[in-house]
């Protein structure tokens, strides 16, 4: 596609599997002077998700971030993010550091033009959830470090620009109902504990702009069970790991190892959509989804062919 304001570079898409994303390599001409930016097309945070052959949808999208881009736009932009930075994320400093060591909207090399810290992944993954755009090529030629290297680009945009950031959110008030409605048990250990916290039976990687809902926090009891589980923090980011290799490879998940599924098999159903609501059916029968319902059924499996082997 060409157009006077910008142009697509490939129509092969860019992808950063670790994080189910996906990237047009477009330049924007303002006046002669060329932007290159790497576009997301696919980009769960800030709902985007165009298709190969959505080219309206791709059409509009570029045109309303070559108007953002437009270069005399950008002081005010910085302007309003610091300010917001100030205002509502006064105790975020280390996150800030890396916001403002990307905010120039230029390729930042993660090993040696980031603020260097261990855990620089989470610094990322945050920024991203407080919605900025920010794109990710794993293997960019550093010239300081001669050698290929994650390099980052965030575009200076409106945050939420393309309506919100996919994910719910729920008022302490509301968390604590949940635990305490989910009697503190620990799903995956299948005991009670202190330290779990409510997770998404349907996983976010599947939800699209229509799936976010609100968490009034008088929702019914048998809403919260319908809807969530207790587990650790570390299995939490475990889950996300198989339902994102899952949403890519249409392979389904395991526990423990154990190939059990009480309903369906282990490839993905290709009669269900892959995203939206109604791809939360195929998550059903996945040790995953609902871990102590998938317990329940395999020990009810493991009882009958017990009783049988009696008979």
């Amino acid at each position: 596609m060409v157009d006077n304001k910008f142009k697509i570079i490939s129509n092969e898409r860019k992808i950063h599997s670790k994080a189910s994303e996906e990237y047009l390599m477009v330049n924007f001409n303002y006046d002669g002077m060329i932007q290159e930016r790497w576009v997301p097309v696919e980009y769960r945070r800030t709902g985007i998700s165009i298709q190969p052959d959505e080219h309206e949808k791709l059409l509009m999208y570029l045109n309303s971030l070559y108007e953002e881009l437009k270069p005399e736009n950008y002081s005010k932009w910085l302007e309003q993010e610091m300010k917001w930075w100030d205002e509502e994320k006064k105790n975020a400093g280390v996150t800030r550091e890396f916001f403002s060591a990307l905010s120039d909207g230029q390729w930042k090399c993660q090993a040696c033009e980031l603020p260097q810290n261990p855990n620089w992944a989470r610094r990322i993954q945050d920024l991203k959830e407080f919605g900025y755009t920010i794109a990710t090529d794993i293997k960019r030629y550093c010239e300081k470090c001669q050698s290929n290297k994650t390099h980052l680009m965030l575009l200076p945009v409106s945050r939420f620009i393309n309506s919100g950031n996919g994910y719910e959110t729920w008022s302490p008030k509301l968390r604590n109902r949940i635990v305490k409605t989910l009697n503190h048990f620990d799903a995956f250990e299948a005991k009670s504990s202190a330290h779990c916290l409510p997770d998404h039976k349907f996983s976010e990687i599947r939800w699209d702009e229509n799936t976010k809902s609100d968490n009034p926090d008088n929702m019914s009891e048998q809403e919260i069970k319908d809807k969530f589980q207790l587990i650790s923090n570390q299995r939490n980011q475990q889950k996300r790991e198989v339902c994102r290799s899952c949403f890519q490879t249409g392979k389904r998940g395991v526990i423990y190892g154990i190939p059990f599924f009480y309903k369906g098999d282990e490839n993905w159903d290709s009669s269900i959509p892959i995203k939206g609501k109604a791809a939360e059916s195929g998550c059903v029968g996945c040790a995953w989804y609902d871990i102590e319902r998938w317990r329940d059924e395999l020990v009810n499996v493991i009882k009958q062919a017990a009783d049988l082997k009696e008979k």
